[in-house]
């Protein structure tokens, strides 16, 4: 294992001379670009440090242990042996995880879509409380979000949405939200309290630099209008809202939440970036493109890789068949014990692929 991680400790110790260098620190973006690299490096070369102390712990203690002859030192060798055999499994499995392809996308923020499906207005409403679950988990991450655009319905249900998260290691979290979710309870619009099961699609797009895509303006057309809310209303009397439509692939872009249009057409475009990039990369990746489709589908009640069922308390997510009984907790942004099982169910997916070539 020292081995293999060897040429990241170079690495990181080249590039810990390097963001040093006054000629590299007045190169901001030359300067940002390996700080962030060896931002990447650091956790691997800390756990690869205490690897090696551990190691040369175990080697330190089977010496002692060869000219020993008191047996309560002796006992006491054993113990410490066995207790740091069993540090050096745990840090050989972390550096194994470490090592693993890493998704060039997992340290960039996101962008959520969230749209109604199956069950009108039912599917509305439930639209609105995934909205609010993610904005609370964010809350807790201590994560900036911002509304992009909304529409409303005449009950507070959410037709679709989009906004953008920022923070540490945002999509890295938030990319196992994408899919069918499906809810099973009594809607408020029941009068006669049967369960109803309705479904919304949840759409996660990390978030594209300026360096990932490049917009001509021969590609789009950009058109202005007046916010409205639910039911018509008009927001505010000026066309503040921006819509973006790009030609080539016709993608339709609209943001609306600032009351500003030079703000609005400034997020629109960041929207239109990420789209545009995720959009390409699927089609250089048709995996990934066949990921997604699986992901997302159609919105129709059979394609769910989550169930909310209100009556019994209980989340299910189907992918990884894990169930907690927290439902009103987890709609509060309190998710870290699914995401944690997902990020994990993934790693092992990953190293029993790479066990298998």
């Amino acid at each position: 294992m020292l081995e293999k991680t060897r040429k990241f400790k170079e690495r990181y110790d080249e590039l810990t001379e390097l963001v040093m260098k006054p000629e590299v620190i007045a190169d901001n973006k030359e300067w940002k670009k390996l700080v962030k690299e060896r931002s990447g490096l650091e956790e691997l070369v800390e756990t690869r440090d205490e690897y090696e102390k551990v190691l040369k712990n175990i080697d330190d203690n089977e010496k002692s242990l060869q000219g020993e002859t008191d047996h309560e030192m002796i006992a006491l060798f054993k113990e410490e042996i066995h207790d740091l055999k069993k540090k050096k499994e745990e840090l050989e499995e972390k550096l194994q995880i470490l090592l693993l392809p890493k998704d060039e996308d997992d340290d960039k923020d996101c962008i959520i879509e969230i749209r109604g499906a199956a069950g009108g207005e039912e599917s509305a409403l439930f639209a609105s409380v995934l909205m609010n679950m993610y904005i609370r988990y964010a809350e807790r991450q201590h994560w900036k979000y911002e509304i992009n655009d909304i529409s409303e319905t005449e009950l507070g249900g959410v037709k679709e949405c989009s906004f953008t998260i920022r923070g540490k290691d945002v999509f890295s979290k938030l990319k196992y939200e994408s899919g069918v979710h499906r809810v099973q309870r009594v809607p408020e619009t029941e009068s006669q309290g049967r369960v109803h099961t309705s479904t919304t699609t949840v759409a996660v797009l990390p978030e594209a630099e300026d360096v990932d895509v490049e917009i001509l303006d021969k590609d789009i057309k950009i058109d202005t209008y007046r916010s409205s809310g639910a039911g018509g209303q008009h927001v505010n009397k000026t066309e503040s809202a921006i819509r973006i439509t790009h030609f080539p692939t016709g993608i339709v872009v609209t943001c609306q939440d600032e009351r500003s249009q030079i703000k609005n057409r400034e997020r629109a475009m960041s929207i239109l970036k990420s789209k545009l990039y995720n959009y390409y990369k699927e089609q250089a990746d048709s995996e990934y493109a066949q990921n997604r489709k699986n992901q997302v589908g159609t919105g129709d009640r059979s394609e769910r890789i989550r169930t909310y069922n209100y009556p019994q308390g209980r989340i299910t997510d189907h992918r990884i068949n894990y169930s907690i009984y927290n439902i009103e907790p987890f709609l509060d942004g309190d998710m870290d014990e699914l995401i944690t099982a997902l990020q994990t169910a993934d790693q092992q997916a990953k190293l029993e692929a790479l066990t298998e070539k």
